[in-house]
């Protein structure tokens, strides 16, 4: 309990209430796309260079274990949100497959408030992690696609394209070797753009999230109490078995703990770029309601928290 309202009242997740309430008051806020974007790209980026200057620190046995729980349930568990969205939330194969697709990947968003929350819990996370969001982005979609079996449009090989080349992917890889390649002594000369602001661009980040959250909103009405259900377990469930993995394959309860938000959230960059190319009968309603409108909000209110302190009884057990 002491976790869950630490975090709700972190800067970060309130920037997001303050974005969802400006929506629902029918506030003149707005963020010109433009800014949008370039705070998307500034975040990414930092990610991938903090990322890199922790791998180029880390004994490549250390990664071994990580790396494979890593790409083990990028390939579980959009099948089993496939699986629950079909027959519990009774959507068609087309519209399962899309949303599942999404569960699959991370949200590097959710990962980043993750984070922030296990600094503040006084448990910090593995600096590896970042490498874990650009390897967990990519099974979970390709999975997807498959299980919709018959694809239009550009097809798998398009989408998969848009995928490593987009945005979320080249960044954080390209962060992550000139982190490595240049280590702690030459990133610290851009530390004071990259490091030092990363808190404060990331609250103007969710300010936005929060606006599109709280539009969101009606169409997670209008979805159903099924697929709200759904939007609340599956964080949850796979949230739950990130955590118990992560320690399991070797990492610290606060990594542990980040590694089970990543595994328990849904991607709303890479993978609806990449559903958009290879499903386009999938509906956006459905799979943007679920990652934005339903997870999103529940991990950063209730999932985070919650394996944070699943970490901690974890490590208080298997000591």
């Amino acid at each position: 309990m002491d976790l869950l309202v630490q975090n709700l009242v972190s800067p970060i997740v309130l920037a997001f209430a303050l974005g969802m309430v400006a929506r629902w008051v029918k506030s003149d806020l707005e963020i010109p796309d433009a800014i949008y974007q370039a705070l998307s790209i500034y975040l990414l980026f930092a990610i991938g260079l903090k990322g890199g200057v922790a791998i180029s620190e880390t004994p490549a046995a250390k990664l071994v274990g990580p790396i494979s729980i890593t790409l083990i349930l990028g390939v579980l568990t959009p099948i089993s949100a496939f699986f629950v969205l079909k027959f519990f939330g009774r959507l068609s194969r087309i519209d399962a497959a899309a949303s599942a697709a999404h569960y699959g990947s991370v949200s590097a968003v959710t990962f980043l408030a993750a984070i922030e929350a296990s600094k503040f819990a006084g448990i910090p996370a593995d600096g590896y992690l970042p490498a874990l969001v650009a390897i967990l982005e990519v099974p979970g979609i390709i999975v997807g696609l498959l299980l919709a079996r018959k694809t239009r449009g550009g097809g798998i090989k398009a989408a998969l394209h848009e995928v490593l080349a987009g945005k979320s992917i080249f960044l954080l890889i390209g962060g992550m070797i000139i982190g490595g390649v240049c280590g702690t002594e030459k990133i610290a000369s851009v530390a004071p753009f990259f490091i030092d602001p990363f808190k404060g661009v990331l609250c103007i980040f969710l300010l936005e999230l929060g606006m599109v959250a709280g539009r969101r909103i009606v169409d997670a009405k209008k979805a159903g109490w099924r697929l709200i259900v759904a939007g609340c377990v599956l964080p949850l469930v796979h949230g739950l078995l990130g955590t118990f993995g992560g320690i399991l394959f070797g990492m610290s309860p606060g990594g542990a703990a980040v590694f089970g938000a990543m595994v328990g959230s849904a991607s709303y960059i890479a993978a609806p770029a990449a559903v958009r190319i290879a499903l386009p009968k999938a509906s956006p309603g459905i799979y943007l309601t679920l990652a934005l409108g339903i997870t999103f909000p529940f991990n950063l209110a209730i999932g985070i928290p919650t394996f944070l302190s699943f970490a901690q009884y974890l490590e208080g057990v298997l000591k």
